[in-house]
């Protein structure tokens, strides 16, 4: 398995696999092209066509190619394609083909040139949360955070103090900002409001709800703008872990340190889902966007809270679960509706699970496994159709049309 790192990457929003990840495969291309040609064609397909005007992707990649000469081309298609996040790039000279490499966005910002192989090393020796909890019984070593200071390098607490400052300055950003956001939905934002409404509520489970909510608004009203985010696991869903992560650390006054450890645990949790199933909204809809950003900040809360490693999967696990079958319907392509609304439920989800964990787990212990609602994600991921994997052609994308 991977090391956490790749979890957590900032970049431009308002989508890892439509923006940074193609960003990132277009600069790729170049650094290898030591040849001389005229101009370059990008052929999108399947959900990088269909959902790549709303995303941006078109924008980024132009961006991507600076000064060269660029000729896009949308294949509305799933056909002969093996991923449905397939992007080519190809060089021209005189009109005639020079080069063609094929691409795939592959969720959360990666990018590979195989689905054969991955091109990332593996630095942990296990890949499923059981594995980790016999790593940690073998090696007689309680903290998960112990685990993972193991086998990450040692700049692992530097990186994600920096993750941690980039997530409250995307909350905080945001909330000043007033206006409307890009596109032709014409999509009020709101977290201003909300925040200044929060000051004045007296009662605190409304108060809590509404703070936390503005955060998350906030957060995601600045990727919808393709603002710079963190991923957590994805650009859609960057805002669920950062508004909780901000609410415990301005409000609960938890120390730095403490959240830099809870990061340490949501990318582990974040990172098991990723290997074993997706996160990839055009893999396996938007529970593995959405239902992993609320695993991983159910993990955080309950991590930072000193609750015990069961405590922590059964708050994982149930956040997971109950967002089983969710779909990627993004409205016109924008990751505006529903998608900013679900990172807010989430968020608030993500709390809820928390108390589960603390005042339910020991009441009743769960049957089901995190390793095993992971497994059901993937299946049920599997057997969507295409219309509710970022395509903008089912769901609400279809009503709203």
């Amino acid at each position: 398995m991977e090391t956490i790192k790749n979890i957590y990457k900032i970049g431009p929003g308002p989508s890892s696999s439509h923006t940074i990840a193609p960003y990132n495969a277009a600069k790729d291309f170049l650094k290898h092209i030591n040849y001389d040609f005229d101009y370059i064609v990008i052929d999108l397909f399947g959900s990088l066509s269909l959902t790549g005007k709303g995303h941006g992707t078109d924008l980024i990649l132009k961006k991507a190619f600076d000064s060269y000469e660029t000729k896009i081309n949308f294949h509305n298609t799933f056909e002969n394609i093996e991923h449905p996040n397939t992007l080519d790039f190809s060089t021209y000279k005189n009109e005639k083909l020079i080069e063609r490499k094929r691409y795939y966005s592959i969720g959360g910002g990666d990018f590979s040139t195989t689905l054969s192989k991955k091109d990332v090393k593996d630095v942990y020796p296990f890949k499923t949360f059981d594995g980790l909890k016999n790593y940690m019984k073998v090696q007689k070593i309680d903290d998960i955070k112990c685990v993972i200071n193991n086998f990450e390098d040692d700049d692992i607490d530097e990186f994600l103090k920096d993750i941690f400052l980039k997530m409250c300055l995307e909350v905080e950003l945001n909330l000043k900002k007033e206006g409307f956001l890009p596109g032709r939905l014409h999509l009020k934002r709101i977290a201003k409001e909300l925040f200044d409404k929060a000051q004045n509520i007296d009662d605190e489970i409304e108060k809590i709800t509404m703070l936390i909510t503005s955060f998350a608004y906030s957060a995601s009203e600045g990727n919808a703008s393709g603002e710079i985010i963190v991923t957590a696991p994805t650009c859609g869903a960057c805002a669920v872990l950062p508004s909780i992560l901000y609410y415990f650390y301005k409000y609960k006054n938890v120390p730095v340190s403490k959240i830099i450890d809870g990061l340490k645990v949501a990318g582990i949790i974040g990172d098991i889902i990723k290997n074993n199933a997706s996160i990839s909204g055009a893999m396996h809809g938007c529970q593995a966007e959405i239902g992993s950003a609320c695993s991983m900040t159910s993990a955080f809360i309950c991590y930072i809270n000193d609750l015990s490693l069961y405590q922590i999967e059964y708050g994982a696990e149930i956040a997971l679960e109950h967002f089983l079958g969710l779909t990627c319907d993004p409205v016109d392509g924008y990751v505006q509706i529903p998608c900013i609304e679900r990172n807010g439920i989430a968020a608030l989800r993500a709390l809820t699970t928390y108390l589960y964990a603390k005042d339910i787990s020991n009441l009743r212990r769960n049957v089901v496994s995190l390793d095993g609602v992971i497994n059901a994600m993937k299946i049920t991921g599997e057997s969507l159709s295409k219309e509710y994997k970022e395509t903008s052609i089912g769901g609400l994308a279809k009503i709203l049309k």
